[in-house]
């Protein structure tokens, strides 16, 4: 039986986005945290993905993983499979619909807590060979950290280098076990790691789920024509500024045949552009 990919949303948000696997998602975040340096958390809420409208016409945000710490610190965690090049704004615009929906009218500002955002990546974004980046608020020169409230993690499972693997950190652990092709090296991972023993299971239990399966499948065809799509736009795209180019080609021949005093008919003749366009020219150039 072939297992289902752990870095479909669908299946990345029933692995780490559940109560039963709290200690789970706990253990990754940890992974993340233990690689920023920072400090672990020992336990989490799991929240509601959906965060509400504020307004008629607001839109409304649907986070994959989202959860709030012992401390009060909230966390969404992001899984992207495709560059869909909005990813930047994309982010800033989920960090501050969770952060600002930390208060009710006219409570104090005082009371918003530390937000973070995880952003794991199946494609390169950040210019530089790092798979984990941690952005904060600093200032330019003197490196000043504003405020700590906002702290943005990205993740990018293809930046893990064979010289990686070997690294005893938990980050590396889950990177290989959302980067997996095989049962076999699913299995391998699973004996290091108690947490990642319990992802594996949860994967298999869902790849033997027919509901599961069907609506994997469907979110897998929804991917892949959203790459079609793209594929076909950028091929129309390069026919369409070929078409054009061919016709900017087809005018300044006109046009130096028209400098050699050669009849209108003849030129439209060899360049396939109408009399009508070619006395545009002949305008143009007068």
């Amino acid at each position: 039986m072939e297992l289902l990919r752990p870095t479909v949303d669908f299946v990345f948000k029933r692995i780490f986005g559940t109560e039963e696997n709290k200690d789970v998602l706990v253990d990754f975040l940890n992974a993340v945290f233990e690689s920023a340096g920072q400090p672990q958390v020992s336990t989490v809420e799991i929240l509601n993905p959906f965060i509400d409208k504020n307004a008629l016409y607001d839109k409304m945000s649907i986070l994959d993983v989202r959860a709030r710490t012992e401390s009060g610190t909230f966390i969404n965690v992001e899984i992207q499979l495709w560059n869909r090049r909005d990813i930047e704004k994309r982010t800033l615009y989920y960090w501050a619909k969770m952060y600002s929906g930390q208060l009710q009218e006219g409570e104090n500002y005082r009371k918003l807590n530390k937000t973070v955002t995880i952003n794991v990546l199946d494609f390169d974004y950040i210019q530089n060979d790092r798979y984990h980046n941690i952005f904060h608020l600093r200032e330019d020169i003197s490196d000043i950290v504003l405020s700590d409230n906002l702290e943005i993690h990205v993740v990018e499972l293809r930046k893990l280098k064979e010289q990686s693997v070997g690294m005893e950190r938990r980050l590396v652990g889950w990177m290989l076990f959302l980067s997996a092709r095989t049962k076999e090296r699913l299995e391998e991972l699973a004996v290091k790691e108690p947490a990642i023993k319990k992802a594996v299971t949860t994967l298999e239990f869902l790849s033997q789920d027919e509901e599961a399966r069907r609506l994997y499948e469907e979110r897998q065809r929804a991917l892949h024509d959203y790459v079609s799509d793209i594929e076909g736009a950028r091929e129309e795209g390069m026919e369409k500024g070929m078409e054009k180019g061919r016709e900017e080609e087809k005018k300044y021949v006109a046009k130096q045949m028209l400098d050699d005093q050669i009849p209108v008919v003849a030129i439209s003749k060899y360049t396939g552009l109408s009399i009508e366009d070619i006395e545009k020219l002949r305008g143009e150039i007068q």
